[in-house]
């Protein structure tokens, strides 16, 4: 486990605007209460709460990858009327403690889903 710091910053921040998830023409996910994680110099990454997330349409995956900041990551497949985004959400389910806000979060590929909207 490593620690963010000057070499690897991470924030989270609460996210005040809605962001929305789309995929094969349906909402995947609609929430105003996303955290927004800046790490290093990555691409900013909106985390929604599983509460804000269909679940019905999602199906979990054998894949797994592992951050040496935020810990084991699992994945979810999305499954939509016959579309299929194999391995396009994450979630880190035990997330190191530097970290913990995103438990219960989760996180979508840009390249995976039609649109991630925030407004």
């Amino acid at each position: 486990m490593k620690l963010p710091g000057p070499d690897h910053p991470i924030t989270i921040a609460k996210n005040g605007n809605r962001v929305r998830v789309t995929f094969a023409g349906h909402a995947i996910a609609d929430s105003t209460h996303a955290l927004t994680l800046k790490e290093a110099s990555y691409k900013l990454v909106f985390y929604v709460p599983r509460a804000d997330v269909d679940m019905r349409l999602l199906r979990r995956t054998d894949h797994q990858t592992h951050c040496p900041y935020k810990g084991d990551a699992n994945y979810f497949s999305i499954v939509v009327d016959g579309s299929r985004a194999e391995n396009a959400v994450w979630s880190y389910e035990q997330p190191f403690p530097a970290v913990g806000e995103i438990k219960e979060y989760l996180a979508f590929y840009p390249d995976r889903v039609d649109a991630i909207e925030e407004t």
